[in-house]
């Protein structure tokens, strides 16, 4: 049986879009439409930090001016905290979590591993605490909350998939990243967890990002085992970064929208240019979103696969 593909978009109102952030959703958007399927748009605002109606107002509107559409939403995570408490406590109630007391600065120590994408390997240091200790240690500090992961030498925790971009990945993660957040000490349920409910919730069959979160999909693919969801396909896509290798950010307002309006004047010419720096066109003549579905091609984003440095040549 035929199934209509489900793609999203889940841009974070941290701050407006930058030129990185428009080519995933370029490329997301591409890859659905191309296949005639259903878009949705969620927006990812559970960290308080990112609650800004807004800021989320303002990718909207960017969006639209870009004539990036989709078929269902806005949804937002705020409005979803039910479904992330459900899947807590049902692995909960697998014996699968326990408490974390661990500090910032213990888990960030200098001697510990760290992970492909700089988060510590967990450990393990809470991971068999006592009731006793877990009472004492809950009056001097709030927990996070943990997922156990399996052994290093349990075949169960060695995950592998093939990215539709960077082939095939295979993780242990009992090495290579430890026993991880599904919760926050300050009760934010975390990125892992939630992105895997949503996209189960919404039945995303296809997941298209940047290439600095391909270190995400195999705990998310362990969660997605443990709760009973589907898996969906996965394809991450170059990173853009500066001249001096610094990958493009919000926080450093590389290339935002309003930036970009401002030199490109019309979405045709900024996409256009984005397109023809990607490998996405021949060329960097300006074209619409709905022009570029007729020569997208998924092999020409693995054949241009490379981190994509973005310089002053892209306004010239």
């Amino acid at each position: 049986m035929y199934h209509t593909p489900v793609g999203r978009f889940a841009p974070s109102p941290s701050g407006r879009m930058h030129l990185g952030n428009i080519f995933s959703t370029l490329v997301a958007w591409l890859s659905v439409r191309s296949q005639n399927g259903r878009m949705v748009l969620r927006i990812e605002d559970l960290d308080p930090r990112c609650c800004d109606p807004k800021r989320a107002q303002q990718i909207i509107d960017d969006l639209r001016w870009l004539g990036l559409d989709w078929d269902e939403g806005p949804i937002y995570q705020h409005d979803r905290l039910d479904l992330y408490r459900e899947a807590t406590a049902e692995l909960h109630t697998d014996g699968l979590t326990y408490p974390c007391f661990c500090t910032r600065a213990e888990l960030h120590a200098a001697s510990a591993p760290h992970a492909s994408d700089g988060t510590p390997v967990y450990a393990g240091t809470c991971r068999n605490l006592t009731a006793q200790q877990i009472e004492e240690r809950q009056r001097v500090r709030p927990a996070a909350l943990r997922l156990r992961v399996p052994d290093a030498d349990d075949p169960a925790g060695t995950i592998s998939f093939v990215d539709r971009v960077y082939g095939t990945q295979t993780e242990t993660l009992a090495h290579d990243c430890g026993d991880f957040l599904i919760q926050r000490s300050d009760g934010v349920y975390a990125y892992q967890l939630v992105v895997v409910v949503d996209d189960a919730e919404i039945g995303v069959t296809e997941v298209v990002r940047g290439r600095d979160l391909l270190s995400s999909v195999p705990r998310q693919m362990y969660l997605q085992r443990l709760l009973g969801f589907a898996q969906p396909a996965y394809a991450h896509v170059p990173m853009l970064i500066a001249p001096d290798g610094r990958r493009l950010s919000k926080r450093e307002h590389d290339c935002d929208m309003g930036e970009l309006k401002r030199a490109f004047d019309t979405p045709e010419r900024l996409l256009g240019r984005l397109a023809g720096a990607a490998g996405i066109a021949p060329d960097s003549a300006p074209r619409s979103a709905e022009q570029l579905i007729d020569i997208f091609s998924w092999d020409a984003i693995a054949a241009h696969h490379a981190d994509i440095v973005i310089d002053g040549s892209l306004f010239e």
